[in-house]
């Protein structure tokens, strides 16, 4: 394999995106277009990487879906854990 197919060395603790950087939404991916290879040339049919396209925004979509599903599920879960916490600190109060 050359050098320019392998993958950049990360240093330990290093973040893989930088903080300019800003992840693809399913919509970006799906209006993404590609320009037509001339006549004579090679290329990729146009189909084909639009298909793709289709499918990699639809798997984002479910991922964003089930990010914001955890999300919501770690807030409640905080929230129960708080009103517990508050709970306790306040029969403590009143056996004391």
């Amino acid at each position: 394999m050359s050098a320019r197919n392998q993958r950049p060395a990360r240093e330990v603790g290093a973040t893989i995106r930088s903080s300019t950087h800003t992840s693809l939404l399913p919509w970006q991916v799906r209006e993404r277009r590609f320009a037509p290879t001339g006549l004579g040339r090679r290329g990729l049919n146009p189909d084909d990487v639009y298909a793709f396209l289709d499918r990699v925004a639809v798997d984002m979509a479910a991922v964003y879906a089930a990010l914001a599903e955890s999300r919501l599920e770690t807030a409640r879960i905080k929230a129960g854990v708080r009103r517990r916490q508050a709970g306790a600190s306040n029969e403590l109060d009143h056996t004391q």
